[in-house]
């Protein structure tokens, strides 16, 4: 399997414009979700977010506490030539797994596919960590097998609660009605919340 958690294969992929997951602009289960938030002050978090569409649509709106996390530089910069106003202390260079900080909803957009599935059981330890008391994980997963040796990886709903019921309650896990046509039936929609101590 290849070594994906890494910044020189993740810097290659946007070098190079080998980045087929990125469809240039906001996915539309995310936008209505964010659309339907009225918590401005909310503290949020994309990880390993690479172009972070979801981040630019935020503080569009007026979600001005918006934290980017991702393994490359260039995604970032990316985030920051298109948003010159957008706090480059909310731009994080750096490893997911080594973060420390508190967040009410973390956004989940083609992070956990892109893990190696033997990271999986780590991304949900750590997302317990991440969230605030009864902060949320938000976002979408595939529903499909993919690839087995290099991202995207995929998956199915029954192993994914098997994954985060004993550590997040499930309070939404099912198909994106409003995915976009080339992920149409293969996208969960998710929301999960962080267990009460």
């Amino acid at each position: 399997m290849i070594d994906t958690f890494n910044e020189h294969y993740w810097t290659e992929r946007y070098a190079t414009n080998q980045i087929g997951w990125d469809i240039g602009h906001i996915s539309r289960p995310l936008k209505e979700y964010f659309d339907q938030l009225t918590d401005r002050s909310l503290r949020i978090l994309i990880p390993g977010a690479g172009n972070a569409y979801e981040a630019e649509y935020l503080w569009s709106i007026g979600f001005e506490n918006v934290h980017v996390i991702d393994l490359s530089v260039l995604p970032l910069q990316n985030i920051k030539d298109r948003i010159p106003a957008f706090p480059s202390s909310q731009l994080i260079h750096g490893d997911f797994f080594e973060h420390s900080a508190q967040y009410d909803l973390i956004v989940e957009q083609t992070f956990f596919c892109a893990l190696s599935p033997e990271l999986r059981i780590n991304y949900v330890k750590k997302m317990t960590t991440l969230l605030a008391p009864e902060g949320k994980l938000v976002g979408l997963m595939f529903k499909i097998p993919l690839h087995t040796d290099y991202p995207p990886f995929g998956g199915n709903e029954v192993e994914y609660r098997n994954l985060f019921e004993a550590h997040l309650k499930i309070e939404l896990m099912e198909e994106a009605y409003n995915s976009i046509q080339p992920r149409k039936g293969n996208e969960l929609f998710v929301k999960l919340r962080k267990l009460k101590a």
